[in-house]
């Protein structure tokens, strides 16, 4: 099956398009954009991987699934397109930013630019219907983006993994805690951040000082 996804990806994630069930997943997202809006629009499915090569990934940030409205979603977990309004997890990250390291506010929601330093943006499931949340979650994207993070646990060491909320946090069991970070807290919706374990966790501050304990350049949050 030819994938349009980033060659080092599709390097390492091969034997999954071959699966049965890659095939049924096309088949279903397929049926499912064709029926009506889906999000994120189709060239930006995987946004995430072509932003930020195997090679390059320092940092693993894992989400849910897509935004679900209008103008949101454009394959990286948590970020939204430049004049979208910040969702209220994004704003709690942000705050906690500007807490943990000082810097200023950003103006845009668009984390593209910390894709292209080497954070990985994943959404377990990479796709959703309109104005319903988790609407995707049976298609089979789990069996992919699982597969994708058990490739770098297997092939990579010296990733940062940040695991916000239960959901992500169950995907602690794939990472070798001996050969990488595992940053884990709260989800920083404020339902969960606002009950506390999420902010002053100093969990950007410390994903960077590990990032230079091993040779790598720290991220510009």
């Amino acid at each position: 099956m030819n994938v349009q996804i980033e060659e080092t990806w599709k390097q390492h994630l091969q034997g999954e398009f071959e699966k049965p069930y890659f095939g049924q997943l096309t088949d279903g997202v397929r049926r499912e954009y064709a029926a009506g809006a889906c999000y994120p629009p189709g060239k930006l499915i995987f946004n995430a991987f072509n932003l930020c090569p195997f090679d390059q990934v320092k940092v693993v940030i894992i989400g849910q699934d897509p935004y679900h409205e209008p103008g949101q979603a454009h394959g990286l977990s948590f970020s939204v397109q430049d004049g979208v309004a910040f969702p209220p997890s994004l704003q709690n990250i942000f705050k906690e930013i500007h807490d943990d390291l000082g810097t200023p506010m950003p103006t845009s929601g668009d984390l593209s630019r910390w894709a292209r330093q080497g954070v990985l943006l994943l959404n377990a499931t990479l796709t959703v219907r309109a104005h319903q949340a988790n609407s995707h979650a049976s298609l089979g994207w789990q069996h992919f983006t699982d597969a994708a993070i058990k490739a770098l646990a297997s092939s990579r060491e010296h990733i940062v993994y940040m695991l916000w909320g239960g959901f992500a946090r169950s995907k602690a069991a794939m990472i070798d805690r001996t050969r990488n970070l595992v940053l884990e807290s709260v989800h920083p919706s404020p339902l969960s951040a606002n009950r506390g374990g999420w902010f002053g966790q100093h969990q950007f501050s410390r994903c960077n000082q590990y990032l230079a304990q091993v040779g790598e350049t720290p991220i510009e949050w």
